[in-house]
């Protein structure tokens, strides 16, 4: 038997228990192996810690977790026993090998990654295991079921559930903030979970927090839901197939992302999508550069949705430049707001109608047609503002009551001509140095697109910040990577950069 001795400290989620060094030897654990503690009647699988001199023999100090899991207060008297040995362990070694998963493997393996039994080394031999030898489709399939089982589903019992999602990668692509209100206008259900930025300068859920809340439960989700058609919530507050959140935590370190269609189909199905549009951005600086990329993305997306029972179709859409040009959460809200009534920017505006178009004719209640009306009469913003003022935002909100930074800094054109390419990888990057997207007024406005005429002098990218210093520093940042590179004469540019031996890191961009 062990004393308790609890500690007023979270471990960010997981299950930790700290022992004395010569007790976990006689345990026969060690550092981040699982022990069973068991109180009264019940039981908590916990990651082992230990140390020489913090804990005495005899006793367990535990984390917060722990101590409200089993409902202990400090000085009770627990057992404790090393875990017996887990067949998801087995699992992962023959992934490593090259053998395909069967779907009851891929299940075992997922719950113990849920109930905390695989640890952070583990899990990560798993993804490097999947990103190295690949996924079978039916694997992928398995993995998104598996994903499905482990959290809370949406249930509005409603024939037709609509839905979009993004592979993300491009920045300032604030599409949902208008094709959720079109499809809702319209009156189809389109219950939007979207993620924060990850390693961009702003996820859609940071963008709509400018103008409501976003973090929610499921039953608030479901309210909202049945009171507007939509929503468009943080999906992290959902509980939504949360162990898929937890191998994210693990896969961005790694800079490796196997298992981003089981990610995707398993959120669309846990919210009860039955139509989704995938828009896959292709284009130089694109999680996709290629067409051939591209497609066969399209291919493995659409088939695993398919064996879900989700009828999905993917647009390859233009990814080589910033949509609109304000990139950030609060300059994006902004745009957002503005192209509801201004119907500009056109690119914004065409991408949005485009897909919300798709999606209507999947389920024969219109075209792109019908989405451009949407917004032409007003329909479209009106449902937005009843959206924000369900989820308890200000739905009288105006683009100029919306805060951006109140510093900022111009970068300039060195010469007249035309704009031959914007570098979508480090404008994002500028933002984020900025302050994007926690300092939500932060971010970069994109003056000057591709094809247009730029004039000696003119300004190319506006930088808005809160803090001095992090806009010098955006601002040297910029100045050195030329973010938006202009030409006097097409014909006469085709050396684009000249490279000579020197480090080069590829960006990674995780975004859900």
């Amino acid at each position: 038997m062990f004393k308790v001795r609890c500690i007023d400290l979270d471990a960010g989620g997981k299950y930790i228990a700290i022992l004395n060094n010569n007790d976990a030897e006689e345990l026969g654990v060690r550092p981040l192996d699982r022990i069973v503690i068991s109180y009264k009647n019940k039981r908590q699988v916990a990651i082992v810690n230990v140390s020489e001199t913090f804990v005495k023999r005899g006793e367990v100090v535990v984390y917060s977790e722990v101590s409200k899991k089993l409902k202990l207060k400090g000085g009770e008297e627990v057992e404790i026993a090393p875990r017996k040995p887990l067949l998801s362990k087995s699992f992962i070694k023959r992934k490593i090998q090259g053998y395909t998963l069967s779907e009851e493997e891929i299940r075992e393996i997922i719950s113990d990654i849920l109930h905390y039994n695989l640890n952070d080394l583990e899990i990560s031999a798993l993804i490097t295991a999947l990103a190295i030898r690949g996924m079978e489709i039916e694997e992928a399939v398995a993995f998104s079921k598996a994903f499905v089982s482990t959290g809370e589903k949406l249930r509005l019992n409603r024939k037709i559930i609509l839905d979009k999602h993004s592979l993300g990668g491009v920045p300032g692509d604030k599409t949902s903030l208008l094709l959720v209100p079109i499809i809702a206008s319209l009156g189809l259900t389109i219950p939007k979970t979207s993620s924060r930025a990850i390693t961009s300068a702003a996820g859609t859920a940071d963008r709509m927090e400018v103008l409501a809340p976003v973090t929610f439960g499921i039953e608030e989700m479901e309210r909202i839901v049945k009171r507007t058609n939509a929503c468009i919530v943080w999906g992290g507050a959902v509980n939504i197939a949360p162990v898929d959140n937890m191998i994210i935590k693990i896969e961005y370190p790694l800079e490796i992302d196997p298992l981003y269609i089981p990610s995707i189909i398993s959120k669309k199905k846990a919210v009860g999508a039955t139509h989704v549009v995938v828009d896959l951005p292709t284009g130089r600086g694109s999680k996709l550069p290629t067409f051939g990329s591209a497609y066969e993305m399209a291919h493995d997306l659409t088939e695993v949705a398919k064996r879900m029972k989700i009828k999905m179709v993917a647009a390859i859409t233009y990814g080589e430049q910033p949509i609109g040009h304000a990139v950030g959460p609060a300059l994006e809200a902004r745009e957002a707001l503005a192209a509801l009534r201004t119907m500009k920017p056109q690119d914004l505006v065409d991408k949005a109608c485009s897909l919300a178009g798709i999606l209507l004719s999947m389920v024969n209640k219109g075209n792109k047609e019908t989405a451009l009306r949407a917004l032409k009469t007003g329909k479209a913003e009106r449902k937005l503002r009843e959206i924000i003022a369900a989820q308890g935002g200000d739905e009288r909100i105006r683009c100029e009551d919306i805060e951006v930074g109140d510093k900022s800094a111009s970068i300039l054109s060195e010469k007249s001509g035309l704009v031959m390419w914007i570098k979508n990888r480090e404008i994002a990057e500028i933002a984020k140095i900025a302050g994007a997207p926690r300092d939500k007024g932060a971010g970069v406005i994109v003056h000057k697109k591709i094809s247009e005429r730029v004039r000696k002098g003119e300004k190319l990218l506006t930088i808005y910040s809160n803090n001095s210093l992090r806009l010098n520093r955006a601002y040297n940042f910029a100045e050195h990577v030329n973010p938006v590179v202009v030409v006097d004469n097409l014909k006469k540019a085709m050396l684009i950069k000249k490279i000579e031996a020197e480090r080069h890191e590829k960006p990674f961009i995780l975004e859900r």
